[in-house]
């Protein structure tokens, strides 16, 4: 045993990292650094070397050279850099670049009045801002597509399920729409974390701030984050803007998952609703007959391993100490990245597959009258036209319904007369014929459901225009983001002094 000892050891080296350490964590994290972090990290130096200079900590002289070398770093293609064993990460490595570039002692002073806590915690910032971003982009998009579909079916009649059964009739245009406003509160959610997120750590340092006379504010305005976190400990132990983050993304996929697995029981053959256009589904190796609608099973199982991404890093803050910990960086934020990054790619699919998808509007139709979906308007005509109370028009309408499928019948089957026959013995009223066929009529089921929010047409119609709205200023004011940030961005990497 102590020869294997010794030959471990040997082998590990002596001094830190080990070889063990440097395989299994710093090449690994060094890896996700450089795919996630390295134009992130040279902002943020552009950033902090320009307040120095405003604030007259360091000399303009300084600050040129220290700019042109992170710039020239900066440049570098990142596919290009390895884990080198002398620095501990990628910070580290260019770092030396720099100093390269421009000398130690001038290279040394780029980090005066702040810490690797600080500076961290920014980089994780901004690249969730960029996801975030992404991801609302992305929702959007879907969100456009779902509103004109639901617009073009505002008379696409269907059944709607209730505990998997069919329940009464409705639209698809009233359908869509529900997933819609679903959407733009999940779309709420994400723009909650986003003002969150969008929020400087920087100045914090360590997380007691700093001696020298540095401006938060204006490494905060560089950076183009919304405001600075006041409380310097929180900046740096607060851990909830990536919380929030997480459980705004897992509501996302949760919703998006549920209407996913609806479209995936309407393409089948026995649903017959919907067909998904030929770029977006794979013939069988072995059955040349089938049609297999892969995005949509693509697109489910992406929104759950998003949702298990995104729930690993809640796992991972738990029980953790309020303060600086690994726990909460290199290691749990590719989970986030790549929960972010699913869920872009569910939307975009999904996008696709709404804006080619066939709808089967006659097949609809047809299922829309069958499996005695009208009959609570039987039991409503009772109540409304013949003064019967609704609690016995509700029973009349149970003993026609279980009747109508003890004899395999369709409510349409039964001639009024035959109803009028049943109604003797349990009511003595007798219906007219305008009256049943307006019972076992699914466009009349819908037309009289005109309350707020109801499936009627023109109330669906309503609802959309008024969306259509909010849409436009929402869309609006994204772009508008979109185009101060990027604005920033480029003040920034351009700034000469």
């Amino acid at each position: 045993m102590e020869r294997m000892n010794n030959e471990f050891i040997k082998q590990e080296g002596l001094v830190f990292p080990g070889k063990t350490y440097v395989e299994e964590l710093l090449k690994p994290v060094f890896n996700d650094q450089r795919e996630y972090l390295f134009h992130i990290m040279f902002d943020i130096h552009r950033a902090h070397v320009i307040m120095l200079e405003e604030q007259q900590i360091i000399i303009t002289a300084e600050a040129r050279r220290m700019l042109e070398g992170i710039n020239k770093v900066a440049s570098t293609e990142p596919v290009k850099m390895t884990y080198d064993p002398q620095y501990e990460d990628l910070f580290f490595m260019m770092e030396a670049k720099i100093a390269e570039e421009i000398g130690d002692e001038l290279a040394g002073k780029i980090h005066i009045g702040r810490s690797r806590n600080d500076m961290g915690v920014a980089m994780y910032r901004l690249v969730l801002r960029e996801h975030l971003l992404q991801l609302l982009e992305s929702s959007y998009q879907l969100g456009e597509v779902l509103l004109e579909k639901a617009e073009e079916h505002t008379e696409t009649f269907m059944t709607a399920y209730t505990h998997t059964q069919p329940a009464q009739p409705t639209t698809l245009g009233h359908y869509l729409l529900a997933i819609y406003d679903v959407l733009m509160r999940d779309l709420k959610r994400l723009w909650s974390a986003f003002d969150t997120v969008n929020q400087s750590p920087l100045g914090a340092a360590a997380l007691s701030t700093t001696g020298f006379p540095i401006s938060r504010s204006r490494t905060c305005e560089l950076l183009g984050f919304d405001k600075v976190i006041e409380n310097s400990y929180d900046s740096i132990a607060g851990g909830d803007y990536l919380i929030e983050s997480s459980t705004a993304l897992m509501a996302c996929m949760v919703n998006t998952g549920r209407w996913i697995q609806d479209f995936l029981l309407h393409v089948t053959r026995e649903f017959g609703s919907f067909k998904v256009a030929d770029p977006y589904v794979q013939v069988s190796s072995i059955m040349p007959q089938k049609r297999n609608p892969v995005s949509i099973e693509h697109s489910r199982a992406l929104a759950s391993s998003s949702y298990g991404d995104a729930f690993a890093a809640i796992q991972m803050i738990h029980n953790t100490p309020f303060g600086d910990i690994v726990d909460t960086e290199d290691d749990l934020q590719p989970h986030l990245y790549r929960a972010f990054s699913k869920a872009n790619r569910v939307m975009k699919i999904m996008y696709a597959v709404m804006m080619t998808l066939t709808v089967n509007d006659e097949h609809l139709k047809v299922m829309s009258e069958k499996s005695c979906i009208t009959i609570t308007e039987f039991a409503d005509t009772l109540t409304r036209n013949y003064n019967i109370s609704f609690k016995k028009a509700h029973s009349i309408a149970s003993t026609l319904s279980k009747r109508t499928v003890k004899e395999q019948k369709e409510l349409f089957d039964w001639k009024v007369e035959e109803i009028n026959s049943m109604l003797k013995d349990l009511a003595n009223v007798s219906l007219s014929e305008e009256d049943w066929k307006k019972i076992i009529s699914s466009e009349h089921f819908v037309e009289v459901r005109r309350i707020q929010g109801g499936p009627n047409p023109k109330e669906v119609k309503r609802m959309i225009e008024n969306r259509k709205l909010r849409f436009r200023g929402d869309i609006k004011d994204f772009h508008q983001i979109i185009e101060e940030l990027a604005a920033k961005r480029k003040e920034l990497v351009d700034f000469r002094l």
